[in-house]
């Protein structure tokens, strides 16, 4: 009998911003002790898209490194995860896959669930590819984090894409059966049809975000996952940094584990390098780490990295992936670190100019400025349709 292929994660890229706002640029305008953005939620800067960037723009300077690398022969799938949608109807994927010039035989989607989403996507393509091993899916997660200026969330804003090649014989992580998931209807974070910032509850969303940690892991458990031992590595959503940390923490109390802070830094530290200086970018933010943690880390070949996807309102998964042999050798280490070194810092100023630019409601034209340097920009609007071009 034939033994099924192993499918995950082939290739991963990723892109953010053209401008950086930093912490302390913040605190100065607000009078905030620095010391509570640097060591209390663990942030030194956000990700601030340009005027003519947005979840496409991103989405695609994200993707296009892969097509270009593995062709678009077999993509056969393009899922758009996103908590940004532009909107209601069609996908955000379909105008990535324009500016890709992907074929025409290829199916298009956008799967929406807070941060949790691009987890979905992963395992939607992994059935996908266990339906047909010789088709690869591109999954795209891409999102701009906003709340309100002057409000509590400001300091955790960011913004990032990560694209992933799902494949046969995966070249990165392959990603392991099984998972343990987690459900619960709780208003910690929302963003209604009317707005453009979203709705937190801090405090809700904290005591959801462990509830979902307990209830995944029991879950997993339960369907026969990995003991905790096993993991090399955890990568958590991290919509401030600390918040992994005080994930992992709960997840070691449930499990009587020690909770030493030399241990939690072992299974977590390598994981936040990108996350610290983007800021959150919701669907993205979990394989935002998984880069991280393979760019930095010594060597973790055929060893296993537990994965914990959270979505407020709310949706988690755990799962396990083993790292390749030979991983090391398709990274795009050089690549993460100038997406994030080439950033323009922007006053605070400037950042409350570019978070409050908008488009017109009524379908009236609008050309955008071009400041993005990205391989691609939103030109503007004209009659309720966006304008996208490549540079």
């Amino acid at each position: 009998m034939a033994t099924e292929s192993p499918i995950g994660i082939h290739d991963l890229s990723f892109a953010t911003t053209e401008f950086v706002l930093s912490h302390e640029a913040l605190a100065a305008y607000n009078g905030t002790e620095i010391g509570k953005y640097h060591i209390g939620i663990g942030q030194r800067s956000m990700s601030v898209p340009a005027a003519d960037e947005d979840i496409v723009t991103l989405g695609a300077a994200a993707a296009a490194p892969i097509v270009a690398r593995h062709g678009s022969d077999r993509i056969r799938t393009v899922v758009f995860a996103t908590e940004s949608s532009i909107d209601q109807a069609k996908s955000a994927g379909v105008y990535v896959h324009s500016l890709l010039g992907l074929p025409s035989a290829c199916r298009v989607v956008e799967l929406k669930q807070a941060c949790y989403g691009a987890t979905a996507a992963l395992q939607f393509a992994i059935g996908l590819v266990r339906r047909d091993p010789s088709q690869q899916v591109l999954v795209v997660a891409s999102d701009v984090s906003k709340y309100a200026l002057d409000s509590p969330g400001e300091a955790t804003q960011g913004a990032a894409a990560v694209a992933m090649l799902v494949a046969a014989d995966p070249a990165l992580v392959r990603i392991e059966d099984p998972s343990g998931v987690f459900t619960a209807d709780v208003m910690d974070f929302w963003r209604p049809n009317y707005l453009s910032t979203a709705l937190v509850d801090g405090q809700e969303s904290i005591s959801a975000y462990l509830q979902a940690v307990e209830g995944t892991w029991k879950d997993y458990s339960e369907q026969g996952g990995r003991p905790l031992e096993d993991f090399a590595a955890f990568c958590y959503h991290q919509p401030f940094t600390k918040m992994a940390y005080k994930a992992h923490r709960h997840l070691l109390n449930y499990c009587g584990r020690d909770t030493d802070k030399d241990v939690i830094e072992s299974d977590l530290g390598k994981t936040t390098a990108y996350n610290t200086v983007i800021g959150n970018s919701y669907t993205a933010s979990v394989y935002l780490g998984l880069a991280a943690l393979l760019d930095q880390a010594d060597d973790l070949t055929d060893r296993a990295v537990g994965f914990l996807s959270y979505g407020s309102g709310s949706v988690a998964e755990f799962f396990a992936g083993t790292v390749v042999p030979g991983y090391k050798e398709h990274l795009r280490t050089d690549a993460n670190r100038e997406a994030i070194d080439r950033r323009k810092p922007v006053d605070y100023a400037g950042y409350r100019e570019l978070h409050e630019h908008s488009f017109p409601t009524d379908g009236s034209d609008q050309a955008n400025p071009a400041q993005t340097s990205g391989p691609f920009r939103l030109a503007g609007i004209s009659d309720h349709k966006r304008l996208y071009e490549t540079r």
